[in-house]
């Protein structure tokens, strides 16, 4: 059963940078089977950052599901419709399907797992879930350039109806192509429909 992405072109200004609960509750408003299905990931839409909390779209701004080829159906139902990020408005226009690409190094632009708070806490539990997966590649989390913070791993922070969860960006080196699909596929931690664990070649992770 293959795993692609679908793709959907979108209009905008401003979306939140932090608007993973905001998008999974409007698509789930469209499509009601997303809230239940944890075989689907929602990629965190890319952007550049406008002003303190707001991402700016650009031109390869795109809302992004994974999910199973044959799961595609019900969410066409997205394309022409409007959504309402906490008071932030896009229009989605027409999707396309994306293949997954087989890339040697992934990144994540926020993984979560229950209780990991601390980033070596988050980091043993990635190394646990990489071996159950048999993936041998090896998970980095991403250091800080901020002055005092240097080099420390980076530590974000989303907001799911109003309780504030730990995440940490990840990047995974050294797959092999077979490592890199499966990955892709499965994905690692929790809330994936909501922007975690959602991986991509390195370079192209969606967010900000």
């Amino acid at each position: 059963m293959a795993v692609i992405d679908l793709a959907f072109q979108i209009v905008g200004t401003t979306i939140p940078i932090d608007h993973g609960y905001s998008l999974f509750s409007a698509l789930s408003r469209i499509v009601p089977v997303l809230h239940g299905d944890r075989g689907v990931g929602v990629h965190p839409i890319r952007g550049r950052p406008r002003s303190p909390g707001v991402l700016g779209l650009t031109e390869w701004s795109r809302l992004r599901i994974r999910l199973s080829a044959e799961g595609i159906a019900p969410y066409i139902a997205i394309a022409g419709r409007e959504l309402d990020l906490d008071g932030h408005r896009i229009r989605v226009g027409i999707p396309q399907v994306e293949a997954l690409i087989p890339a040697a190094n992934l990144s994540a632009r926020l993984v979560t797992f229950k209780h990991a708070m601390e980033a070596e806490v988050l980091l043993a539990d990635v190394r646990r879930e990489l071996e159950r997966l048999e993936i041998a590649a090896a998970p980095r989390l991403v250091p800080g350039k901020r002055p005092g913070h240097a080099g420390q791993p980076i530590r974000r922070v989303l907001t799911i109806k109003g309780r504030r969860v730990v995440a940490f960006p990840l990047r995974v080196v050294g797959l092999s192509p077979e490592e890199s699909i499966r990955l892709q596929e499965e994905g690692l931690g929790g809330r994936r429909r909501m922007g975690c664990g959602v991986f991509c070649p390195f370079g192209m992770e969606a967010g900000s």
